[in-house]
């Protein structure tokens, strides 16, 4: 028989981990693709870490800004990041990955904080909005972000198969 009270954590566990794989490579790919997070992230130095992690221990990624203004993936990161978004706990991470709750209603509600200037962090979640908004459906993006722009099906359409052949591509290069 199924031990919910075991099996509830674990799936989370698995979910958010590979959300936070789709969420670091979909960033890392947004940043080649989409000229506004990359005008967004050229304004932070060559080098500049990021990182979004579960508190403890849990499911992170972490990206560092080229000197191109794009972001790579770093594989098992152990240094100090110049901004962390950490999640207070796995349960609260799942909210957000699983678009329950927006990244703002979860700030809001004292589930996630930051680690680093705040106004870099306002500038790393205008990214993240900016690749919801691009990959997701739009009626999922709406719950996700703040305000969804105005963007034509074309573009996001366009943006959206980069994105994501890319993010595939990475997965399978296991990048």
């Amino acid at each position: 028989m199924l031990d919910t009270k075991k099996a509830l954590p674990e799936m989370e566990r698995t979910y958010v981990n590979l959300m936070m794989g789709v969420v670091g490579r979909g960033l890392v790919s947004t940043s080649r693709h989409d000229a506004s997070v990359r005008r967004e992230v050229s304004a932070f130095p060559a080098g500049y870490v990021f990182q979004m992690v579960v508190m403890p221990s849990g499911p992170a990624f972490s990206t560092e800004v080229q000197a191109d203004g794009t972001l790579r993936l770093l594989k098992n990161f152990q240094g100090k990041a110049d901004l962390a978004v950490r999640f207070k706990h796995l349960s609260h991470a799942f909210l957000v990955l699983s678009f329950q709750e927006g990244t703002a209603r979860a700030f809001a509600n004292d589930r996630m904080y930051v680690d680093g200037d705040v106004s870099h962090a306002i500038r790393m979640v205008r990214c993240l909005s900016r690749m919801e908004v691009l990959i997701l459906p739009k009626i999922i993006a709406e719950r996700a972000v703040k305000r969804y722009p105005a963007i034509s099906l074309g573009e996001k359409a366009g943006l959206a198969a980069r994105i994501y052949a890319r993010v595939a591509l990475n997965f399978v290069k296991g990048e």
